[in-house]
């Protein structure tokens, strides 16, 4: 995009035009170094909003959840942003982006901004944009920041790198608790919420997990609620305003971590795509080995240790 362009989508957000923030946003998906470059300004105005991370295994009903949210939200006269990341295919690299479709009766409200995003395959259910996201929408106003993970299961634990809480929801037909937290969740999680709450076997997870956490002598909450009928929420909110308190009795400054994640991510990024194409550009006959099937990507990567020792020489 033009130099020209970009200062008139700037001029947009600081105005609070919601168009010029799609776009904005759109400019962050895209990566390019030289639009990044004239975006900064707008990452350092983020406030330090407290983010609500959703997570959990797919079926568990998160976007019904977050449906609710948004709506007890409103009519606290809160605006509210939502960065919602669907997976990837792992062919095209496209995305359904299927969390917009549930959540349209929010579609036409001006203190609603729904973003769906592509997982890029990232493996923890967040793509690199989603940093940026967030910071921007802080740095537009918005009160209430959530952030939907992709759904893939027990690897879902990169939220917490974003969010402040991250509710982990849970469903009766989700099976063992054990089985369900042992590889991350338990460890990420702030809260955890038994959703559809009035199916068989749901106070039974929910005492399940109550005694998980007594055993470990975590004071993590567990909540039950029925998002399609409007059960708990009120006391879910409640929950998200008591941790947040106590995160600002200890005296966390989020910004000052997202930062320093947002820095990594970007760095990760760039060295990634830099040294595939250094790869391709100065080794195509060994990838046309690994592709041949002459030699498995472990061999390859051993004739590749000069290759390496060049790249992080001391």
């Amino acid at each position: 995009m033009r130099t020209k362009g970009v200062a008139e989508l700037i001029r947009g957000f600081e105005q609070k035009d919601r168009g010029s923030l799609a776009r904005v946003l759109t400019l962050v998906e895209k990566n390019s170094p030289a639009d990044q470059a004239k975006l900064a300004p707008l990452f350092a105005r983020a406030r330090g909003i407290k983010k609500t991370g959703i997570t959990g295994p797919p079926g568990g009903g998160k976007s019904t959840l977050i449906n609710r949210l948004i709506s007890h939200y409103r009519q606290r006269e809160k605006t509210v942003a939502c960065v919602l990341v669907d997976p990837s295919s792992p062919i095209s690299g496209g995305s359904v982006l299927g969390d917009r479709i549930r959540m349209q009766e929010h579609f036409l409200d001006p203190g609603v901004f729904l973003r769906s995003v592509a997982s890029r395959g990232e493996p923890g259910g967040l793509c690199r944009s989603a940093i940026e996201m967030a910071l921007l929408l802080d740095a537009f106003g918005m009160d209430e920041i959530i952030i939907e993970t992709v759904g893939v299961g027990q690897s879902e634990i990169e939220v917490a790198s974003i969010a402040e809480t991250v509710l982990v929801v849970l469903t009766p037909e989700a099976g063992d608790a054990v089985q369900v937290l042992k590889a991350g969740l338990f460890e990420v999680g702030d809260i955890f919420v038994v959703n559809k709450s009035d199916r068989p076997g749901a106070q039974a997870l929910y005492y399940e997990l109550r005694s998980m956490f007594e055993d470990a002598g975590s004071n993590r909450q567990v909540l039950t609620v029925s998002a399609l009928e409007d059960q708990g929420i009120k006391e879910l909110l409640e929950a998200i305003g008591a941790h947040r308190a106590s995160l600002d009795r200890t005296g966390q400054d989020g910004r000052r971590e997202l930062r320093r994640r947002h820095l990594l991510e970007l760095a990760v990024s760039q060295f990634k795509d830099q040294l595939a194409a250094k790869l391709l550009k100065e080794h195509p006959e060994l990838v046309e080995e690994v592709c041949s099937a002459r030699l498995s990507p472990h061999q390859a990567l051993e004739k590749l240790e000069n290759f390496f020792k060049d790249i992080f020489k001391p």
